[in-house]
């Protein structure tokens, strides 16, 4: 009787894990989405550029999810590192 529990609860934590790998692809398919649809921001964003956001820029913003934003945003921060390079340091903007 213990060893079929065992095996009942071992088959539900792979389902579990398969369906959270699931749900984490799809999310990062969503997030790459909205984040390509921040192109239209480009113009903006660029050193020199005096103009302030498009309407259409900041429509696709809005969209954006917030914990999409921020893990893209930490990722980016992340890069120097990862690249054997020396952090960037935005103090003297």
């Amino acid at each position: 009787m213990a060893s079929v529990r065992a095996k009942l609860l071992m088959m539900f934590l792979v389902a579990l894990v398969v369906a959270q790998t699931q749900v984490g692809e799809v999310r990062a398919q969503s997030c790459s989405t909205q984040m390509a649809g921040l192109n239209v921001c480009a113009p903006f964003v660029v050193p020199g550029t005096n103009k302030g956001p498009s309407a259409e820029c900041c429509g696709a913003l809005q969209v954006v999810e917030h914990d999409c934003l921020c893990s893209t945003l930490r990722v980016a921060t992340s890069l120097p590192s990862a690249c054997h390079l020396p952090p960037v340091s935005c103090d003297s903007m």
